[in-house]
């Protein structure tokens, strides 16, 4: 298909919500609904696409609740519970449902949330691959919710959290790439568990002017933000936060530029991106001690559009791709 997903979404889907003000024409994560109350989001996840097929059933149910998670972080919202829906492989048996309920158990523990409803059945297809979805509920901020757009000119740009990690996991999963075996136990980690900004989002809601949380990758959903904000967004790759052990891997890179690109291109980092004026530079540092959630500062908004990505000396980096879209992969 030669059409990119959210050129999908924009012609074919966005006409549908025309009379649904609070879906912003789906050119965000989440919608609001019930007089502004409630923030609503949804994300599926499909075997062979957005988790490995050997992936432990256990972990990928609690994958999918923390993507859905980390929507509602970086809109600002608490979270309250969910609706699942399954349609499981012809091969699925009774002890692997059971295995995917118990990694839903631990995450609703861990995040007190609760599973609302849904729907369960079993592809009629015998090579159809497991697709699960989830519809989580939060209850909005005070201050309104975070949307996409809301990023000006002067901002300041930040993400929380480390970049790269789960690229990195994947890489190492697949076998791609050799790592020491504590780092390969840490970046399967952060690959399989990312870890929603829950809190941070929360703390963030009275001084972002615009947020995403970084699934697609960090240099697409900044672009996403500079799209729907209308504005330009300049990232500064050696700004970007690594953890201690994608610096060891950075460090045997024969070109950093394009090492640091490829960590910023991978996506499923879940973190939050984004943007707030200079003046609550001070309440984003407060935000993140709080929240004991690292924050950095990675770049600034300007007039224009699109994104630009500086390497480690300044230069211009020309990127083939920014990030994942589901309609573009071969």
């Amino acid at each position: 298909m030669s059409e990119g997903e959210f050129a999908i979404i924009r012609e074919i889907f966005a006409p549908l919500a025309a009379n649904a003000s609070g879906a912003f024409a789906l050119t965000d994560d989440a919608a609001i609904v019930s007089g502004g109350d409630h923030v609503v989001t949804a994300d599926m996840m499909v075997a062979g696409v957005h988790f490995r097929k050997s992936d432990p059933l256990d972990l990928v149910a609690r994958k999918l609740l923390r993507v859905n998670l980390s929507d509602l972080a970086a809109k600002g919202a608490k979270p309250s519970g969910y609706i699942l829906t399954c349609a499981w492989p012809r091969s699925a048996k009774r002890a692997d449902i059971a295995l995917f309920a118990e990694g839903l158990a631990a995450d609703q523990e861990t995040y007190r949330i609760a599973l609302f409803g849904g729907d369960t059945t079993r592809h009629a297809a015998a090579d159809a691959p497991l697709t699960v979805s989830a519809t989580f509920f939060g209850a909005a901020p005070r201050q309104g919710m975070v949307r996409r757009a809301g990023a000006t000119a002067g901002d300041d740009v930040y993400v929380s959290g480390t970049i790269g990690d789960a690229r990195l996991g994947l890489e190492a999963l697949e076998k791609r790439v050799k790592f020491s075996p504590a780092d390969r136990t840490y970046f399967a980690g952060r690959y399989h568990l990312p870890e929603p900004r829950v809190t941070l989002g929360g703390a963030l809601s009275g001084f972002a002017s615009a947020a995403i949380d970084v699934s697609d990758g960090l240099v697409a959903d900044a672009g996403h933000i500079a799209e729907t904000s209308g504005c330009a967004i300049s990232i500064n790759a050696a700004a970007i936060p690594l953890s201690e052990q994608a610096k060891r891997w950075l460090e045997k890179q024969e070109d950093r530029a394009i090492a640091l690109a490829f960590l910023a291109t991978g996506g499923d980092d879940y973190e939050i991106l984004f943007t707030a004026s200079p003046r609550a530079r001070r309440a984003i540092e407060m935000a993140s001690t709080v929240s004991k959630t690292p924050v950095a500062r990675i770049g600034s908004v300007g007039k224009g559009s699109g994104v630009t990505f500086l390497g480690p000396d300044g230069e211009t980096i020309e990127l083939a791709a920014g990030g994942f879209d589901h309609f573009m992969q071969g």
